[in-house]
């Protein structure tokens, strides 16, 4: 058995010894040492340590002593299953424990301790509390540096958690402390530790409890509590309870009041606005009414005098002259008649065409007013848009004026809205008109990528995976009707062509961008290459020429770069890094120094190229990458991106417009074209989608569902591109399988 032992050295110093660790105190010489794990220490180092260790002990005397480093004992191995009782004979007794010291005063720590002091209570009950500021660091474990959980204590007198030592143990075979050699037959649990660091922890918890838990916990543990003690307690819980309820009460009651405040606040507003909007309601029809009485005037007039007219030439024609009275002319007379039966002819035909006319523009009218109601909530948001945004500017310019500039007529918003009324309800179909099938008939993979009319639309060009440009005469494919056009002109590239531009100055002048990253600038005329840049490290998806500064070009790129070219140098005149690929590029038509670019990032970045070190606007909506931009006007931007949507931004006040929805894209490049009212776009179904730039929804559509063969479904092709022909209805599209057609809105 494991024990103290009393050794007298021939130096007469007195040892007290248990395992590694030794105490030596000196009778006879001041030269008195303490060997903690080999190492010593003074006697002025010992006696410190030993009057602290006093001082801890004053308060309570039969302190349980406590072992590995305590200052109140030493909690030596035990083999039990229980904490064994502390011995009373003496230090040389075979007791497992220490014996507990009668003296505070004469108990010195044992070295080395791995326990802290736990403070108890004077009357010596069971409710000790233990703050956790005043756990002493010598309760953590030394390898995890954790309050220990589970201890055990070695045969050295160190305290470490059970898996900590376990799984130390199965490496090394020493103490981490001293390094002494241990085995796992060598650890014990050291059950008093473990009691006081679970009591420790219950009382943090406790004093961590909030007031209602602490009393509840009391009270489940069985505290003696008397009746007038509850009865008083019940009252005081009631009159808490009572003082709740009233709080809470008053608390709904405001949060109630704000609520309803606000609520008639917001309503407030939305009836002022709502007494706005039909007080202009109320103009524009008064002014619609009154513009309609002037047209039906006017037209009133205008029958009349066409009536005289008539009138006046019937009477000339049906009654012969005096002379031909004179003369008893009968031959004039009868020459005469066939004239009057021709005018009286004529006049029922123009009555009948007329008539004809109004039954067609009665239908017309009707169908329009169709298409008005089917879009009622898009044209309402519309009309109030553009009144409300007029209003503001004729507002601004009576204060800079200081005068009424109202005039007679039409207000300005609804004059605006009328031209958007007018062409939105115009057109509600696409016509085919001309068609090219599967031109190529060697490659069967004929993705077109880009479509383009050259400077006066008499020209139109086509490019995709076929690796050739091919461009087209336009008159000759809508006028002559065969099965295969050939085009006019063919070059061919080395690589798959993903973009095309034609110079807005020199007409036999076009670039093309590939997928190896090459911007080549053709002649049309000699079939040549002009000019080739080859310094975009990787695939370019976009191109454009400069309206205002023909000779300037701009290109994107999948290596992040967007270069401006000059077509009289040989190597690129301008470069801006950007964060992300570059998808699209396109000059602003009024300046060549704005470019807009759609990249990767779901972003589009509005660049002036006098400053390149950040961009003028950054636009933000899209979800996923930006695939297209193009310019309506100069201040009006469209993009579109592959999370199904098209997007109009004003460039000029850094604001969203609208957002355009109907078409589905959502990993492939379906085109986008754009003129002065409409956007059309493709569409992964295989369709083509127009869009008049104040309407969200589609305003018309037409599909290439005639493409799919038997075995194909309809949906493995897609609509790849689409070309407005400038700012007529008429638009040129194809999609993946190669297919080329010409369509026209229709009523």
């Amino acid at each position: 058995m494991r024990e103290w032992k009393r050794i007298k050295t021939e130096d007469s110093r007195i040892t007290w010894s248990f395992s590694t660790h030794t105490r030596t105190q000196t009778h006879s010489s001041h030269t008195a040492e303490k060997r903690c794990n080999g190492k010593p220490f003074d006697i002025f180092t010992l006696r410190f340590r030993e009057r602290k260790c006093a001082r801890r002990l004053t308060k309570r005397p039969n302190c349980m002593a406590m072992g590995g480093g305590s200052v109140a004992g030493v909690i030596v191995p035990s083999v039990k299953s229980e904490p064994p009782e502390p011995a009373t004979e003496g230090l040389a007794s075979s007791s497992p424990l220490l014996p507990v010291a009668q003296e505070p005063q004469s108990q010195l720590p044992a070295p080395d301790s791995a326990v802290a002091v736990m403070e108890v209570d004077a009357r010596g009950n069971d409710r000790e509390a233990v703050d956790a500021a005043s756990l002493d660091k010598d309760v953590l474990c030394p390898i995890c540096m954790q309050i220990i959980k589970d201890a055990f204590l070695t045969s050295c007198g160190h305290n470490f958690c059970y898996m900590c030592i376990a799984t130390h143990l199965q490496n090394k075979s020493d103490c981490p402390c001293c390094a002494q050699y241990l085995t796992t037959s060598q650890i014990f649990p050291n059950f008093l530790l473990n009691k006081l660091l679970m009591k420790a922890s219950a009382c943090q918890i406790a004093k961590a409890a909030s007031p209602v838990e602490q009393v509840r916990l009391a009270f489940q543990q069985g505290c003696d509590v008397s009746m007038k003690e509850l009865d008083s307690l019940i009252v005081v819980l009631t009159d808490k309870k009572k003082r709740m309820e009233q709080e809470e009460a008053e608390s709904n009651l405001q949060i109630m009041h704000e609520f309803l405040y606000c609520l008639r606040r917001q309503k407030l507003e939305e009836l002022n606005e709502i007494q706005k909007d039909l007080g202009y309601i109320k103009e524009d029809i008064n002014a619609v009414e009154r513009h309609r009485i002037e047209l039906h005037r006017a037209r009133e007039r205008c029958s009349v005098k066409l009536r005289m007219l008539a009138d006046d030439s019937s009477v000339k024609t049906s009654w012969p002259s005096l002379m031909d009275k004179r003369n008893g002319s009968s031959i004039g007379t009868q020459n005469r008649l066939p004239d009057l039966q021709a005018t009286t002819t004529n006049s029922l035909s123009l009555q009948k065409k007329d008539s004809d006319s109004q039954n067609t523009q009665v239908g017309s009218t009707v169908a329009r007013k169709r298409r008005v109601h089917a879009q009622f909530n898009d044209l309402q948001e519309c009309y109030l848009q553009k009144r409300r945004h007029w209003e503001k500017q004729a507002h601004k310019q009576e204060e800079r004026e200081g005068r009424n500039v109202k005039g007679e007529g039409y207000h300005d918003g609804l004059k605006d809205f009328q031209s958007v009324l007018s062409t939105f309800t115009r057109y509600s179909r696409l016509r085919v008109i001309a068609e090219l099938r599967h031109g190529d008939l060697f490659h069967s993979a004929d993705i077109i990528s880009s479509i383009e009319f050259d400077r006066d639309n008499e020209l139109f060009a086509t490019a995709g995976v076929s690796r050739r440009i091919k461009v087209f005469e336009f008159a000759s494919v809508v006028n002559e009707q065969a099965d295969v056009q050939c085009p006019v002109v063919e070059m061919s590239t080395r690589s798959k062509l993903s973009c095309l531009s034609w110079n807005k100055y020199t007409k036999n002048y076009i670039a093309s961008s590939d997928y190896e990253g090459i911007v080549t600038v053709w002649d049309v005329t000699t079939r040549q290459s002009v000019m080739e840049y080859e310094e975009h490290e990787k695939r370019a998806w976009s191109l454009d020429f400069s309206r205002t500064e023909p000779t300037m070009l701009v290109s994107g790129s999948d290596d992040c770069k967007v270069k401006i070219w000059c077509t009289r140098q040989e190597a690129s005149v301008l470069n801006i890094d950007m964060k992300a690929n570059i998808c699209s590029v396109k000059y602003n038509p009024g300046s060549s120094f704005h470019v807009a670019v759609g990249s990767a990032d779901h972003q589009i970045h509005y660049y002036d190229l006098r400053k390149i070190n950040q961009p003028l606007h950054i636009f933000n909506g899209h979800r996923k990458a930006v695939s297209y931009v193009k310019f309506l006007s100069n201040h009006e931007l469209s993009s579109a991106s592959t999370d199904s949507t098209l997007r109009l931004w004003d460039v000029k006040q850094n604001i969203p417009l609208r957002t355009f929805r109907g078409h589905v894209n959502e990993k492939n490049f379906v085109g986008l074209t754009v003129n002065s009212e409409y956007i059309a776009c493709g569409s992964e179904t295989n369709e083509v989608f127009v869009y008049h730039k104040a309407i969200s929804r589609p305003a018309a559509s037409h599909g290439f569902s005639s493409d799919a063969t038997d075995g194909e479904e309809a949906g493995s092709y897609f609509t790849s591109a689409v070309c407005w022909k400038n700012d007529s209805p008429t638009m040129i599209t194809a999609n993946s399988r190669g297919t080329i057609k010409v369509l026209v809105l229709a009523e």
